[in-house]
This record gives C-alpha cells, sequence and structure tokens, in this order.
C-alpha cells in the first residue's frame, strides 16, 4: 500500500515524554492511520486500514501485548 505522507499532520501520545522517543500517529486524509518512529520521522512509516487499527488498538487496551 503507497500512502501520500508529505503532508501529514503526526503526533506524539499525551502521555509521552518530551525528551523520550516513541512512535508518532497520523490520521490521513484517505481515512488510513501512519504510524511512525519519532526519531526517525524522514524514515519509513506504516500506514494501516481504520479496521487495523482499531483490531491493534483493542488489542493494546486488552493487554495482548503485556510482558509476563
Amino acid at each position: 500500500m503507497s500512502a501520500e505522507l508529505s503532508h501529514a499532520n503526526w503526533f506524539k501520545s499525551s502521555r509521552s515524554a518530551p525528551t523520550k522517543d516513541c512512535v508518532e500517529v497520523a490520521f490521513l486524509g484517505s481515512a488510513d492511520i501512519g504510524v511512525r518512529d519519532s526519531k526517525n520521522p524522514t524514515g519509513p512509516a506504516l500506514v494501516f486500514t481504520p479496521e487495523e487499527w482499531e483490531g491493534f488498538t483493542a488489542a493494546v487496551r486488552r493487554g495482548e501485548f503485556e510482558s509476563a
């Protein structure tokens, strides 16, 4: 999938500390969601459909990615 990311409005979580590296998210005009590494903003980005993003965030809320 190819998406236009040059005009994306990237943001970090409000829980991110300003000095920490984290992921950034952008809601793209195509309704897709972009995700990138904040310390490499010109590097590659992942693009998710709304359904994929909802599945991912639901799994995060359920704690599916917590280490044992």
